[in-house]
């Protein structure tokens, strides 16, 4: 099943369209970081409760708060891998979209 240029064009526009930004993202990490917002705007709902938590306790056991800059951390690291597999995640729906309306 094969798509043509202009499918692929039109699969591209609507990736471009769609996925998340990689500035929004750092953005809300480096403004709201311990809220996890940046997190849940790339779709990690379930890590954005658990950081969000994390940094809760963090007020009650100040030593927590280590983990959460640890977490925000590596998360400066993540964000281009995960908004990427967002992309290709979107790629691959609108190409099976674009097979299926074109068989």
């Amino acid at each position: 099943m094969t798509i043509t240029t202009e499918q692929q064009i039109l699969v591209e526009q609507k990736v471009t369209n769609e996925a998340k930004s990689a500035g929004v993202a750092y953005l809300l990490l480096f403004l709201f970081g311990g809220l996890g917002l940046h997190r849940f705007y790339m779709g990690r709902t379930l890590s954005t409760v658990v950081l969000l938590g994390v940094t809760l306790a963090g007020f009650l056991m100040p030593p927590l708060f280590l983990v959460t800059l640890i977490w925000l951390a590596v998360d400066l690291f993540l964000i281009p891998g995960t908004i990427m597999r967002g992309k290709r995640a979107l790629r691959d729906r609108f190409t099976a979209e674009q097979g299926i309306a074109g068989a």
